[in-house]
C-alpha cells in the first residue's frame, strides 16, 4: 500500500511539473522528505504520512477489500 502512495506523489509531482520545494510546501513537508519520496525510500514513510501528503495534493484515496478465494 506504502508503494502505490508513494508512485501516486511522485507522478503527481512530476505531472504537475513542480519543484521539489514546491511540492513539499504544497504538502506541508520539507524538500528532504520530497527527495526521500522522489527516490523511493519507503521505509522512511508511514502511511498515514503518505495519506495525509496525498490529501494535500488534492488526490482522492479509495480502497478495496473484498475477500479472498
Amino acid at each position: 500500500m506504502r508503494s502505490a502512495l508513494m508512485i501516486a506523489l511522485k507522478e503527481h509531482i512530476v505531472a504537475e511539473g513542480i519543484t521539489q520545494a514546491q511540492a513539499a510546501k504544497k504538502f506541508g513537508v520539507t524538500q528532504p522528505r520530497i527527495s526521500d519520496l522522489m527516490r523511493g525510500k519507503i521505509e522512511l514513510f508511514a502511511i498515514d504520512t503518505l495519506v495525509n501528503m496525498l490529501a494535500r495534493a488534492g488526490l482522492h484515496i479509495e480502497i478495496q477489500i473484498g475477500r479472498a478465494a
